[in-house]
């Protein structure tokens, strides 16, 4: 299991990022040292309606593209409100407070510090990956998703 002790923040924008903004604020953000665990959040970009009179038809959206994370493509699948980070010690925290003051300069963002990913194994990651689930997963189960979530390498040696 995960333990309890590795302090975690919030990155918070003011507005919903472009892929372009994710893409910088990502990069930056995993080239600091100390990142464990990392999860963007924000509204679903589906490319299929879901729901609606034009259910089943092709979503057009200019934010679904690929962009570069850490030297690896990631398919965006959200448009990025939100980015919470788990790291080793508080002091890796002021490094990406700092990385924030610099891509963060026509709106601002808050970074917030508390505890905002679940450290310990819950039932649905029980039963998506069983006991012996990797703890990087742990907290990260999204149950009604069907595709694997991106895991990009590296990251939380």
């Amino acid at each position: 299991m995960t333990e309890a002790t590795y302090p975690q923040c919030r990155i918070v924008p003011l507005r919903m990022l472009s892929p372009e903004t994710a893409e910088r604020l990502l990069n930056a953000v995993v080239g600091i040292p100390g990142i464990r665990r990392l999860m963007v959040n924000g509204p679903s970009l589906p490319t299929i309606v879901p729901y609606g009179p034009a259910r089943g038809k092709p979503n057009p959206n200019t934010n679904r593209k690929t962009i570069t994370v850490g030297g690896s493509d990631v398919q965006l699948r959200v448009q990025v409100g939100m980015v919470t980070v788990e790291v080793t010690d508080e002091s890796v925290i002021d490094t990406i407070k700092a990385a924030c003051d610099g891509i963060f300069t026509q709106f601002p963002c808050q970074v917030q510090v508390g505890k905002f990913m679940k450290t310990q194994a819950t039932l649905v990651d029980y039963a998506k990956y069983g006991p012996d689930a990797d703890e990087i997963m742990i907290g990260l189960t999204d149950p009604k998703r069907t595709e694997p979530p991106v895991i990009i390498q590296g990251l939380h040696k």
